[in-house]
């Protein structure tokens, strides 16, 4: 299964993290506007992400809840049908939520860094450091950690829950 280091955060201002991110970025900054739908799962979280009409992905992912650097492992099935798929899947399990967000897509060699404009919820920063094969959990968090003081992001800012999480709270 794909692995993949996260850090989530708070963001206290946005215009300076992006420009930020635009320094360190090694390709332009993708925008792309997002709609989650999460399902009750009993293990780990599972939702569609709608990009588009035509494309969506439904997506797995298990991870520890705490501040700081995380292990997740995820799969990813990319659909041309995100509505259909959303229908069996809310048939069959029922929705926890939706989660209605703005992202800003900056890639650093492995690593994705989200700027994340959650409906309802506040503006957020996300790394995902995806590990190579043969890379260990060990290289992940030091090459998050190195971004992380890049970004000037400070530790109390780090959140340790999914957006869908501090949604319900």
């Amino acid at each position: 299964m794909p692995a993949n280091i996260e850090i989530k955060a708070r963001v206290r201002d946005f215009a300076s993290l992006q420009k930020a991110a635009t320094r360190l970025s090694d390709v332009p900054c993708q925008v792309i506007a997002q709609v989650d739908t999460f399902f009750v799962c009993p293990q780990g979280r599972l939702k569609i992400r709608d990009l588009r009409p035509d494309h969506g992905q439904l997506v797995y992912y298990r991870r520890q809840d705490i501040a700081g650097p995380k292990h997740s492992d995820y799969r990813i099935f990319e659909t041309d049908n995100p509505a259909g798929l959303k229908s069996i899947l809310e048939e069959a399990y029922g929705v926890r939520g939706v989660i209605t967000k703005t992202r800003y897509l900056y890639m650093v060699g492995q690593t994705r860094i989200h700027l994340d404009d959650v409906q309802g919820l506040g503006k957020f920063m996300e790394l995902e450091v995806v590990l190579q094969p043969g890379q260990t959990d060990f290289e992940g968090p030091a090459i998050a950690q190195n971004l992380i003081h890049e970004l000037r992001i400070e530790d109390t800012d780090l959140i340790e829950a999914a957006y869908m999480d501090l949604i319900e709270k």
